[in-house]
């Protein structure tokens, strides 16, 4: 099953969505993917995996890590999908993230790795935009880096577990303008899944909605205000999401503001 959160008529609803991507409202009435808002599906503490692909860390020139670099993002960076995410003007390199994100399902502390599966509720798709002029180092990326407001598009929805067969061999894949410019696949990842979540509920408690962003591949590029990206997780979801830049942004929120003052 795939459940979402989204935005309609002025309020918001705990949905579930179709084969075909459309809606299912509470009352049983139906709406086109089109037609909604979509809000970030979950809600919890996000934490976020650096250097987590042995062909990423290459990429960069970093050796692979021995132990996991984690970092926590703020919840203001979230943002859903077919949104916006600001380009901050005056920067010179900004670009995508394609990351497979697990979803906790029950409360974790002390979790072995062979009992870890069972605390995953489902699966989402979060592109986790990094502004690199800031980033002083890769291992600590800093606020100016990885926090900003809407940069951390997520969703469209959760998939729930059951319905992953096997999240260790998953595709990833980003698209900007149509065009494939990233690729790779779950099998990867230095630190999988069970290993985070043994590794993160050794030191503290996982809760229900917590997310954990299992990093990217290697492939990044750099995006510019008026690119659509689509980040894909095979078995889990296509999220579209477009860049505008920040004096846009602004100037939207202006008129907003107007609007309800009005």
């Amino acid at each position: 099953m795939k459940r979402a959160r989204i935005h309609w008529q002025g309020q918001a609803y705990d949905v579930t969505v179709g084969d075909d991507n459309r809606v299912t409202l509470p009352d049983g009435r139906t709406l086109a993917e089109t037609e909604v808002q979509w809000l970030p599906p979950a809600s919890g503490t996000i934490f976020a995996l650096g250097l987590n692909y042995a062909d990423h860390a290459a990429e960069l020139a970093f050796k692979a890590p021995t132990e996991p670099l984690v970092f926590i993002k703020a919840p203001n960076t979230l943002t859903g999908h077919r949104q916006v995410s600001v380009r901050p003007d005056n920067v010179e390199y900004m670009h995508y993230e394609a990351e497979l994100v697990v979803v906790i399902g029950k409360t974790a502390r002390n979790v072995k790795r062979e009992d870890a599966m069972a605390y995953v509720g489902g699966y989402t798709v979060c592109n986790d935009y990094a502004v690199r002029d800031f980033l002083e180092n890769y291992y600590r990326p800093n606020l100016r880096v990885k926090s900003r407001d809407t940069l951390t598009p997520i969703g469209p929805w959760i998939v729930d577990a059951a319905d992953v067969a096997d999240p260790g061999n998953l595709t990833l894949r980003t698209y900007v303008n149509g065009e494939l410019r990233q690729q790779g696949s779950t099998r990867d990842l230095i630190f999988d899944i069970p290993y985070l979540i043994e590794y993160l509920s050794g030191f503290m408690t996982l809760s229900p909605g917590d997310m954990i962003a299992t990093g990217t591949p290697e492939g990044l590029a750099d995006v510019k205000p008026g690119d659509e990206v689509i980040v894909e997780v095979e078995q889990v979801g296509r999220l579209v999401n477009h860049i505008v830049s920040e004096a846009d942004y602004e100037a939207t929120l202006s008129v907003s503001a107007q609007e309800q003052q009005a």
